[in-house]
């Protein structure tokens, strides 16, 4: 069933995680790169250009400006692809540049639209084309003769350098020999007689993170850089961590940010995210503990009551620890991390705070397997009472869950999903939708309500997402699309359908490659099927290597299939011990599906040795099991079952 409590950490790369201006202490540079942007923003507004193709490259802009520097190799493949003419029309115009004299250079930045006077076109004042013009204009004209000179000299080598290597990702970008002071808008000081060092000329800057290969950056970042490189990278490991940057690439990229600035708060909470993927406790909590820790240093300190200042943060630090150690399974570090984030909200009044706590709090009795239903039932009242419509859904879906764990009629848990549902559509929570549908779904798989359960995965699968478009990214590598891809593939396996099931699972090999964090669910649903599919076959040495697969990803699943194995093998007395140890284990854990499966192989095991006496008390007890719980298809195939000790008893 689709996990509903994955949504509660507090995430400050969402909420209030904000680049503080200069936190490198690098400045932003006039740089050949943001010459050939201001010759793509001039082109754009001088020319005639389609309607598609300048929606293209509207889109296009604010990816150039803020992603880090790309060759020129790099940026005029990416502009050609939105549109070949303006390309030329760059290129053009680079070339008039590099290879004519100082005053075409010159001659460029006069001929700019002003942002003060271009009211009719893309490059006013107040639009992003007019803000990054002026921004160039003013650097520009703050520059001394020899740092014009420097800059033009740059840009030569910036042009010709693509030339003379035309492998693209191999040239590194010429950078402009000047330190931070002299391309600083801020500077009032003006050096001459500087001297062009073809060393720092010929040093490479960082390439670019969009880049069909994913290589990461390689130097350092301005702070509008940073700002975008954090953000993409947060939200794709949100949305779709396939497209993001690869666990030790990405490692690399931050350990490089790390090194010029060891304060960065906010890169530390990505390389806690980076190391959850990876499953690193050690390194998941040394990064969260710093994130908090550069978080209280360079944040606003206020009163520790108070809603601003490092008493926020530290109640958010010890509520995301004990998130932490709960995924962990470090029940009881998660409890104390717990109970300290409680203390301090309660000293500082933060009931929103407290709300999380709560939530977090039956999640940790839920993962002990104790009773919960009390604590889910008082934070749905606390969330209604403060409106947090983003936690209320959380907890009314987990109390569905808990009821069709405990049996509840079908109806009942549906008619609590439809007030769930109305508070998405109210408040746009397009990934709780997501969840809901999920495991709305998962719900009539375990009643074997087929095709209602078909309905609800192909309702997700086709549903258009109601968050904007951001990087590319359509929000369909969810947990939740996970869950329903695999509740497809098995009910095609169920019908036989294997090339159906086959194809099903090649997508969701693309989609969730084996290093993200949902691939264990496809991959314990393949073999699963596969498991199936050889006992059937009677191909008994295929099945048995499958187990220990399995076992790894599930161990119930895992030992209730080697039971499986060894009755197959008639090995029975094995396979009787196993059940029996299984049922009790599953009777304490309450996973009633698991114990009436083990009741049915128990009486198939009693078959062997005639004893069909034996087996119908055993097969009446999980009728009632399965009717109780009103487990539509297992309660169908004990009656089979049934029928079968009946009729063989009696020959």
């Amino acid at each position: 069933m689709a996990s509903v409590h994955e949504s509660l950490y507090f995430n400050p790369m969402m909420t209030n995680g904000v680049v503080h201006a200069n936190v490198f202490g690098i400045k932003d540079w006039v740089s050949p790169y943001k010459i050939s942007v201001l010759a793509l923003l001039y082109e754009m507004t001088s020319s005639k250009i389609t309607l598609p193709e300048r929606r293209r490259l509207n889109k296009l802009i604010l990816p150039l400006q803020q992603g880090p520097d790309l060759t020129l190799g790099q940026f005029l493949k990416t502009v050609e692809e939105c549109c070949p003419q303006t390309a030329y029309a760059v290129k053009l115009r680079l070339h008039e540049m590099a290879d004519g004299e100082l005053k075409d250079m010159e001659y460029f930045f006069s001929t700019l639209p002003t942002p003060f006077s271009a009211f009719d076109s893309e490059a006013h004042k107040t639009s992003v084309v007019g803000l990054f013009m002026r921004h160039m204009l003013l650097a520009y004209n703050k520059l001394s003769f020899s740092q014009v000179y420097k800059l033009y000299k740059s840009l030569q080598h910036y042009y010709h350098s693509h030339y003379a290597k035309p492998t693209d990702g191999q040239v590194g970008l010429p950078a402009l020999a000047a330190d931070d002071s002299e391309m600083d808008l801020t500077s009032i000081e003006d050096t001459v007689g500087d001297r062009v060092d073809k060393e720092e000329l010929d040093a490479p800057l960082h390439e670019s993170e969009l880049r069909s290969d994913g290589t990461p950056s390689r130097g350092p970042l301005s702070q509008k850089q940073a700002e975008y490189f954090l953000a993409r990278q947060a939200y794709l490991l949100k949305n779709d961590e396939n497209k993001a940057l690869k666990p030790a690439a990405l490692q690399e990229e931050l350990n490089n940010m790390l090194k010029f600035n060891p304060d960065f708060a906010e890169a530390h909470y990505l390389n806690y995210l980076n190391s959850m993927r990876v499953q690193d406790i050690f390194l998941s909590a040394h990064s969260l503990l710093h994130y908090f820790d550069r978080l209280i240093l360079s944040g606003n300190e206020g009163k520790s009551n108070g809603d601003e200042g490092y008493g926020r943060s530290l109640r958010y630090a010890a509520l995301n620890l004990a998130s932490l150690h709960c995924r962990f399974g470090h029940y009881q570090q998660a409890d104390l991390a717990l109970q300290e984030a409680i203390r301090i909200a309660q000293e500082s009044n933060d009931h929103v705070c407290l709300q999380h706590c709560l939530s977090w709090l039956y999640t940790l009795e839920q993962r002990k397997g104790s009773e919960s239903t009390v604590l889910t039932q008082d934070s749905v009242k606390m969330a209604a009472h403060f409106c947090l419509p983003y936690l209320g859904s959380l907890d009314i879906q987990s109390l569905v869950q808990q009821g069709a764990m405990q049996g509840k009629a079908a109806h009942k848990l549906m008619d609590a999903l439809k007030d769930t549902e109305i508070l998405h559509w109210k408040h746009s929570l397009s990934e709780l939708i997501e969840i809901s549908l999920a495991q709305t779904t998962s719900i009539w798989r375990m009643y074997g309500k087929s095709t209602m359960a078909l309905q609800q995965a192909q309702l997700l699968l086709n549903m258009s997402s109601l968050e904007p478009v951001n990087f590319g990214v359509h929000q369909n590598n969810t947990e939740a699309f996970a869950v329903a891809l695999c509740h497809l593939a098995e009910l095609h396996a169920e019908q036989g359908l294997y090339n159906a099931t086959s194809e099903i699972f090649q997508h969701l090999k693309e989609q969730f490659p084996p290093h993200t964090q949902h691939s264990k669910l496809w991959m314990l649903c393949d073999l699963k099927i596969q498991f199936e599919r050889h006992m059937n076959d009677r191909k008994y040495h295929l099945a048995e290597p499958l187990v220990k697969a399995m076992s790894a990803l599930n161990k119930t699943e895992g030992l209730y299939r080697k039971a499986h194995v060894l009755k197959a093998l008639n090995r029975s007395t094995e396979a009787y011990n196993i059940l029996q140890q299984l049922q009790v284990h599953c009777e304490k854990t309450k996973c009633t599906e698991i114990i009436i499966r083990v009741m049915l192989s128990t009486a198939e095991l009693h078959w062997e040795s005639s004893g069909f006496s034996t087996a119908l008390p055993l097969l009446l007890q999980a009728l009632a099991l399965a009717r109780q719980h009103h487990l539509q298809s297992l309660a169908s195939e004990t009656i089979l079952h049934l029928a079968f000790t009946q009729v063989s008893h009696n020959k």
